[in-house]
């Protein structure tokens, strides 16, 4: 498109950006008027796209970080002819696809955005997902906005692109200078910004982000340059061509007040289609099975750590299915990741002490039909927990395995103990929370995960716990194993993970007071087996749970779910880590938390009224 025309495309788009905050009373028309002429150059000349073939393996990928523009990409979608003017003044309301913030209910948005430092980062796992996994020239296009170049993880997602050298993946930084509440740290300081950015090996690009030959000179640039991500640093205005709202404070995330006036002022309606370049015809490298999946078995009386059984089952899952690929956070030897690294380096991916950009990249490479197993300590997921949260809201797939989880991983002590994993996972809308306690469990649990939806959390254990179930045992997610059990079972210990083992030994200990105990194995924590519950709680009338977690929200709160309709509930004791722990032996963590052996038979005493005197 002429320069005269792709200026009169920039209007267009912020007309309709006016027009569509207006009719939904709410949005942020002035954030999306200053990168107006930012994409209409883009759409115009330089976006390679088919609207009709979303799934396209040679289309580029526009991904908007500072979501709340969702204006300004509704009016792209307008002007390329992939939604109607009818259903663009949807905007925001109910029903509509058009949502505040963007999410894929869009077939062309790959990831949701509109939790800040978040798109630069998905943006990275789709280059990657290109560049090293499908090898296509697709091309990575990310609009970030000048506030959320304060959170950590824009930088976790500079430096790692600079580390890969991603020269498929441009930033466009529209700098207005105007945050939520005022200016932002660096205001119109572009070469503030280019320092910055440049540290991280990135070529730097400052231009005027109103004037369309520099923009398309600096798109052109971007595309050209070898070996180096590209960062176009712009220079915009706020509320751009409405002399009202332009480059003043206060206006944020609020329709103008007179949207006639503005559209006047801005030249009236246009109705311009773009007609945007078509992708390359490509066809992606995608690794073919190697064979059926052959799981490993492990012998029953063996002692084997959850987290060996994961690591082995994972690089088995790998070579039966070609489409799976692995990220580790610098762990990959305690997660036992490390076996997969082994058998299938090509589909390995290192993010070192970056949890945010790793678990982010799972996400766009899962957009791009890839299936990640993402590893690191069960503690550690804090940190990229918003990234767990939004990509739930991408209708994402993600396999997550967090190891050295709870008070038994002994001596490191509390900051290395995942004791709020199950917890902050269970709360996660859509997702799987499984807590195996043997190996030949977690083998089946890992390849029963990829073929799953939405986020699937798995918990491992670093120290090694008995095998009590044969490699052909089976474990539906949703159900429990019930390990003991008699028509004369006067209380139902109930764990999961390590805790099964403690409750196995209590039941025997309570055997020799003539205390009949059912024993089950709660390892499907979301969704919970509500049936076997029940059945137990209509037989026992008591049930003791026993987890190494916080209490809050972990087994002991997905139990008390199953009795959560009205009907009659058995009586219910909680046993779990109530205390801070400190440094010590395994055995001593659990004696010390209440949750071993002997404080699961007191406890069980104690509820059917046999307690030493």
């Amino acid at each position: 498109m002429q320069h005269e025309q792709l200026s009169e495309l920039g209007q267009q788009l912020r007309v309709d950006s006016v027009r569509a905050s207006a009719a939904a009373g709410s949005g942020h028309p002035t954030s999306s008027m200053s990168a107006a002429d930012l994409m209409a150059v883009l759409m115009g000349n330089h976006l390679r796209y088919d609207f009709e073939q979303p799934d396209h393996p040679g289309n580029d990928h526009l991904i908007f970080s500072k979501g709340h523009a969702s204006p300004l990409l509704y009016s792209l979608f307008k002007a390329a002819g992939a939604i109607s003017d009818e259903e663009f003044l949807t905007f925001r309301k109910r029903g509509s696809r058009l949502e505040g913030h963007p999410t894929p209910r869009l077939p062309w948005v790959d990831v949701a955005t509109g939790s800040l430092g978040q798109g630069l980062p998905f943006g990275v796992g789709i280059a990657l997902s290109a560049k090293k996994l499908d090898h296509v020239p697709s091309r990575v296009w990310v609009l970030c906005g000048d506030s959320e170049m304060a959170e950590g993880s824009m930088w976790e997602a500079f430096e790692h692109a600079g580390y890969e050298r991603l020269d498929n993946l441009t930033a466009i930084i529209d700098v207005n200078r105007l945050g939520q509440r005022g200016p932002t740290r660096h205001e119109w300081d572009l070469d503030a910004y280019a320092r910055r950015v440049r540290a991280f090996d990135w070529h730097t690009i400052e231009i005027d982000g109103h004037d369309i030959a520099a923009i398309d000179r600096a798109y052109g640039e971007a595309a050209s340059t070898v070996g180096r991500p590209t960062a176009i640093i712009a220079r915009t205005l706020k509320g751009r061509g409405v002399a009202s709202v332009e480059n003043r404070e206060g206006m944020h995330g609020k329709p103008l007040k007179n949207a006639e006036e503005a559209i006047a002022e801005l030249g009236g309606v246009r109705n311009m289609a773009v007609p945007v370049l078509g992708p390359p015809a490509v066809a992606p490298t995608r690794p073919a099975s190697e064979g059926p999946l052959s799981l490993p078995r492990f012998n029953i009386g063996d002692t084997v750590p959850t987290r060996d059984a994961f690591g082995e089952a994972v690089a088995a899952v790998g070579t039966a299915r070609g489409d799976v690929v692995a990220l580790d956070g610098e762990v990959g030897d305690s997660t036992r990741l490390e076996y997969f690294h082994k058998e299938h380096p090509e589909r390995y991916f290192e993010f070192f002490i970056a949890e945010q950009q790793m678990v982010a990249a799972a996400v766009g490479m899962q957009a791009r039909g890839w299936n990640p197993y993402v590893a690191t300590f069960a503690a550690f997921y804090t940190r990229a927990y918003d990234f767990v949260r939004m990509a739930s809201i991408s209708r994402a797939d993600l396999n997550l395995v967090g190891s050295h989880a709870g008070v038994a991983i002994g001596e490191d002590g509390p900051s290395q103990m995942g004791l709020e994993d199950l917890a902050a996972l269970r709360a996660v809308h859509g997702s799987t929370v499984l807590y195996p306690c043997d190996a030949n469990q977690t083998a089946q649990l890992i390849a029963a995960m990829a073929e799953e939806s939405g986020i699937r959390y798995l918990r491992t254990t670093r120290g090694g716990t008995p095998v009590i179930y044969p490699p052909s045992e089976r474990f539906p997610i949703g159900g429990s194993k019930l390990i003991r059990a008699t028509e004369h079972d006067q209380v139902t210990l109930v764990g999961a993970g390590v805790t099964v083992h403690e409750a196995i030994e209590a039941a025997d200990r309570l055997a020799q007071d003539g205390i009949a105990a059912r024993v089950i194995d709660l390892y499907s924590v979301k969704p919970v087996d509500t049936v076997t519950l029940r059945a137990a709680a209509d037989v026992t009338g008591r049930l003791i749970t026993v987890e190494d977690h916080h209490p809050e929200g972990g087994l002991g709160d997905a139990v008390q779910s199953a009795f959560a309709d009205g009907g009659t509930a058995p009586r219910i004791v909680r046993l779990g880590v109530r205390i801070m722990p400190a440094s010590a032996t395994p055995a001593e963590q659990l004696s010390e938390a209440g949750i071993d052996a002997e404080a699961i038979a007191t406890a069980a005493r104690e509820l059917i009224g046999k307690a030493p005197i």
